[in-house]
């Protein structure tokens, strides 16, 4: 039996697509299916960049104890009044506190106790009197200047209260946060786990990535490209390798365990395009064909109870539909935004654009003195394209295109 007699009910190989789904309507379908892992809880060191899975509520102040603010002495505010250059107030110095180790008695009148920034102010002191406002003599100290009660000292909680709510749920952490988590005393945080991500790069054509191209094959570029998108997004890559264009390889790949299955090749409707086949045959695709611009052949289902995307093989396609609906996947599923990790400028277009009304167009671009201008309008498999692009800008299915000097949102690919 030949490919083209084999093929399945709703099979879309050699005949096209019979209509395209919208961008919105792909987006609300893959939106239905994707939301925040479970939680897991991991060591304070691993979770920069994770996202928290519940609020943290601190069980303790931060300080817990008054500290000095200064180099000084510690001592009575009141025993400071009137005290001047022209009034020096003697008062005699019986000990110390440092860090981690505090004097142990109790200030009392006409004493002070010498004290170190971040130190425990000592019982009976209220106030700090620093080490520039003092003259020393022998056993003994003359005030020069007056303090007020509390000044220079940090209160109990100054930083964090016991029982305030530090973060909440959803929050993705950054280095600073895991420095106030781990100043509560956290060794260990309930963050959304990391989506695990099956890469499916499939073509005979292909050799592995890095390989030096030869004859009539190809270096794979959209596995590293995929791994490290997917990485930024917070996910988990597994690629173990390309996988041959039969159908049986890439079910058995589809099927690894995953919570998210992206496959590069094998979207579109070309004879030995075998993804779609197995996704219809054993799951369900109700997306394939979208009225995007460069990535139309991509395709949304359901396989074994997990998504699977469609992605084109040409690489300006596949980036476009990672970008689209890949990314946003895998981003949902580790409870970050669903939003593009892009920065974003508005700047005029120095040359009119092009557009066909009807489908989003997903269009690399430069930045030329102030202005905007096209790397590329076509060519799905020209890389190197995205390399010299600053960004993209996207053209919606309603527009023709814009004028010259028509201010765009662009999307940058650098931070």
């Amino acid at each position: 039996m030949t490919a083209l007699e084999n093929r399945q009910p709703g099979d879309v190989r050699m005949r096209g697509f019979t209509r395209r789904t919208t961008l919105a309507d792909a987006l609300d379908w893959l939106d239905a299916h994707t939301g925040p892992l479970a939680s897991e809880a991991a060591p304070l060191e691993d979770v920069c960049g994770r996202v928290l899975a519940e609020e943290i509520r601190s069980e303790v102040s931060v300080p817990g104890f008054s500290r000095s603010m200064m180099d000084g002495y510690a001592l009575r505010a009141g025993e400071t009044e009137g005290a001047g250059p022209y009034n020096r107030l003697p008062l005699a110095v019986i000990g110390e506190s440092m860090p981690g180790q505090p004097f142990e008695g109790a200030v009392a009148a006409g004493e002070a106790v010498r004290i170190m920034t971040g130190a425990a102010l000592p019982e009976g002191a209220d106030a700090v009197l620093p080490v520039e406002r003092v003259e020393a003599a022998g056993e003994r100290i003359l005030v020069l200047a007056a303090v007020s009660p509390g000044q220079h000292v940090g209160r109990v909680g100054e930083d964090i209260t016991a029982g305030s709510v530090v973060f909440q749920a959803g929050r993705r952490l950054r280095p600073q946060d895991i420095g106030v988590l781990s100043s509560i005393g956290l060794a260990r945080v309930a963050v959304v786990r990391r989506p695990r991500v099956r890469i499916v790069v499939t073509g005979n054509e292909l050799l592995p990535a890095g390989s030096r191209p030869e004859g009539c094959r190809i270096a794979d570029s959209n596995g590293p490209m995929l791994r490290a998108l997917i990485e930024r997004d917070g996910g988990l890559a597994i690629n173990p390798g390309i996988v041959p264009d039969s159908s049986e390889a890439i079910l058995e790949a589809m099927r690894t365990e995953a919570d998210l299955v992206l496959v590069s090749g094998g979207s579109s409707v070309g004879q030995e395009d075998h993804a779609a086949a197995m996704v219809i045959k054993h799951g369900t695709l109700p997306i394939h064909g979208i009225a995007i611009r460069p990535s139309s052949p991509t395709g949304l289902g359901l396989l074994d109870g997990r998504v699977v995307v469609l992605l084109p093989g040409n690489p300006v396609a596949c980036l476009c539909a990672y970008d689209f609906f890949g990314g946003r996947a895998v981003r949902r599923l580790g409870g970050r935004p669903s939003d593009w990790p892009y920065r974003r400028v508005s700047l005029p277009l120095a040359r009119k654009i092009a557009s066909t009304v009807g489908r989003d167009e997903y269009l690399r671009v430069r930045l030329v003195d102030g202005g905007v201008e096209p790397v590329a309008i076509g060519g799905s498999s020209v890389l190197s394209s995205t390399s010299r692009a600053d960004g993209f800008v996207v053209i919606p299915c309603d527009s023709e295109g814009y004028p010259a000097g028509t201010p765009v949102t662009v999307y940058l690919y650098d931070p």
